[in-house]
């Protein structure tokens, strides 16, 4: 009898070890959301967002079977021009007042190289929902001084702003639109774990 205990016990102890989750949460200190369109078809133009969350749980440190969430202000973007900005936050483009989160579910989490995964998610945008890759590249991990570990991402992906209804759209006389359908966006993430 006591022998079984002891194999429940083993086994009820492996099971929890397995299924730990671990939660990361950013730290937005250290982090940037960034994207790029083409203006006039002959340049770029960058912005940011200044205020957003993420977290990321784990059954370990690493990224495969992770669920990751994140949310975004849409009232914090930025490009370094007001007059701009007013109008990003506009109907025209994201509408921050009616809409004012963007936010990212993951689906699945597959690792394609050493250092690398393959991020497929649900990317909310004036409430349309559609499906993303994100190339995503682990750029490195340590235990800071508060022994806390941090963990550091690189993630890239270009979506469609007009199939969100980020519908503001102006020819150019060369063709194409003055600020490009396309937007390439780039996530410079750095996750913290809390010491056990």
């Amino acid at each position: 009898m006591k022998q079984l205990l002891l194999i429940a016990a083993s086994v009820l102890f492996v099971t929890m070890v397995v299924t730990a989750q671990t939660k990361w949460t950013v730290d937005k200190s250290h982090s940037n959301v960034k994207f790029t369109v083409t203006h006039m078809l002959i340049s770029e133009v960058e912005g940011s967002f200044n205020d957003f969350d993420a977290n990321i749980t784990t059954k370990g440190d690493d990224l495969t079977g992770a669920q990751i969430e994140a949310t975004i202000k849409t009232a914090s973007v930025f490009t370094n021009n007001e007059m701009r900005d007013n109008h990003l936050r506009s109907d025209d483009f994201f509408n921050a007042e009616k809409f004012p989160e963007m936010k990212f579910k993951s689906t699945s989490v597959e690792k394609t190289g050493e250092k690398t995964y393959k991020i497929t998610g649900d990317l909310t945008i004036r409430d349309v929902t559609k499906s993303v890759v994100l190339d995503t590249k682990f750029t490195g991990q340590m235990v800071d001084q508060r022994g806390n570990t941090r963990s550091g991402f690189k993630a890239t992906t270009t979506i469609k702003r007009l199939e969100y209804g980020v519908k503001w759209n102006k020819a150019v006389e060369a063709g194409g639109l003055v600020a490009s359908d396309d937007v390439n966006i780039t996530l410079l993430l750095e996750f913290m774990k809390p010491k056990q």
